[in-house]
């Protein structure tokens, strides 16, 4: 969800460092902001020619100012929300799948806010011994060592979807690796100005289309595209993937599982940040006296600091941050849909959404989720991701378009029981949904109703 401006002016040759000037331009996130940015970075002279780029993307900075284990990266995209942190940046590496599924994940901020959560890069080993890169990270000298540490070429760079924090990081994530194919999910588009990939630092990349059996990983990886209608002021665009040998689905902010603790990336300055009695929390108090104790570093604390994380990020404004382990308790450790994206996206066009997860569902017989934010991997079957959109058959006024299994109708029911999304705390999502509706940014439905 971002725009990008890219402009290249030749230069003559010679033996000047060629010098690079990156600038982000604004772009609409899934819920309001208009992001702009810049950084500056230098590089060594090129042998074809010098030249000023303008590119909106994030880019790493090599210089002598570089910490000494490599996380540091220079990024201050987005107005009023900058993605953060701004200088440095941990990357925690795992093992999925043994010898096959690698997990990337560094923190990723909302401005300068206590908020943080995790954003997660999938590379996955091909038959040929090549690398196939999922949703790409910043690319510091760390992130870069851990991936060459796996002694493969990187063949594949796939940017899945339209959103701008993962589309940030393909471009300088791909000049790290310049022999790598670069994918991209159909329909890109940015506001307020729609530019073309090329002006966002992204070149000579291919388009990743529905169940197509062309692409060079076809026989190993299979792809779904939902592609909905316009849902504001553009549409939404996410490619879903399974992995055959593994049995993974591969999605990106479809659905998410929050975990009972913090991703091990982010860091305890700012889960103690979340944790302090701000403006935030007075304001949603419940109307209760808001102690003003200094934070002291333990274990209880940083909890405290992720549950108000977690519900901040799912429902924008929570219904009470001062006692946040009961909405926390409910919406953590289960396959579910974001509320933001349930609320704002999914309800705006649920028969295209229904039509993605039902051809999923049918089609992947998947036994984990690795989605690009908060846990993973997610143990997880097919009935647990349809007990996450049960949700679309209330609002297509349907009990099942397809028919499951009485283990799946059983699952199902359990799961939209569970599923329930506490009403306090959904208030504020609500109340913003029908302003955005009101004033037309986003369509009360596209397709299907309420019956």
């Amino acid at each position: 969800m971002v725009a990008a401006i890219a402009v290249g002016v030749p230069l003559p040759k010679s033996d000047f460092l060629q010098t690079s000037l990156h600038l982000r331009h604004p772009t609409n996130p899934p819920v309001g902001g208009f992001l702009k940015g810049f950084c500056f970075q230098s590089k060594p002279k090129s042998r074809t020619r010098d030249f000023i780029s303008l590119v909106v993307a994030s880019a790493s900075t090599d210089s002598s100012s570089s910490s000494s284990s490599g996380r540091f990266y220079l990024n201050f995209t987005g107005f009023p929300f900058p993605l953060g942190p701004f200088l440095n940046r941990r990357t925690i590496r795992t093992e999925a799948v043994k010898d096959c599924i690698w997990l990337f994940e560094q923190e990723q901020a909302l401005g300068f806010s206590s908020v943080s959560t995790n954003i997660r890069m999938t590379v996955i080993k091909l038959k040929s011994g090549g690398l196939w890169i999922h949703a790409p990270i910043a690319p510091t000298k760390e992130c870069i060592k851990l991936v060459k540490e796996l002694e493969a070429p990187v063949e594949y760079i796939v940017l899945p979807t339209f959103a701008y924090e993962h589309k940030i990081f393909v471009g300088p994530f791909s000049r790290k690796f310049p022999r790598a194919q670069i994918w991209v999910a159909p329909r890109q588009w940015s506001w307020p100005i729609n530019l073309p990939l090329e002006f966002f630092g992204i070149f000579r990349s291919k388009t990743l289309r529905d169940e197509d059996m062309s692409t060079p990983w076809a026989d190993e990886i299979e792809q779904k595209v939902l592609s909905s209608p316009e849902v504001g002021i553009g549409p939404y665009v996410e490619v879903a993937f399974y992995h055959k040998r593994s049995r993974t689905l591969l999605v990106t902010d479809a659905v998410i599982f929050v975990p009972r603790q913090p991703p091990e990336c982010i860091s305890k300055e700012s889960l103690l940040a979340s944790a302090k009695n701000g403006l935030a929390v007075k304001i949603l108090s419940k109307g209760k006296d808001v102690p003003q104790e200094p934070v002291v570093d333990n274990k209880m604390s940083r909890q405290t600091g992720w549950e108000r994380m977690v519900l901040q990020i799912l429902f924008l404004g929570p219904s009470n941050l001062l006692e946040p382990k009961a909405s926390f308790a409910q919406m953590s450790q289960k396959l579910i849909v974001s509320p933001i994206v349930k609320t704002l996206v999914f309800s705006k066009v649920p028969e295209k959404v229904k039509d993605w997860i039902d051809r999923i569902m049918q089609d992947w017989p998947f036994k984990r989720i690795i989605p690009a934010h908060f846990a993973a991997p997610i143990s997880a079957s097919r009935s647990d991701l349809l007990a996450a959109f049960s949700f679309l058959d209330e609002l297509l006024g349907e009990r099942f378009v397809t028919r499951p299994s009485l283990s799946l109708l059983f699952t199902y029911l359990m799961g939209k029981a569970a599923s329930y999304f506490p009403p306090d705390d959904m208030k504020t999502l609500s109340s913003l949904d029908q302003f955005l509706v009101s004033v037309g940014v986003v369509k009360k439905t596209v397709s299907g109703r309420k019956r």
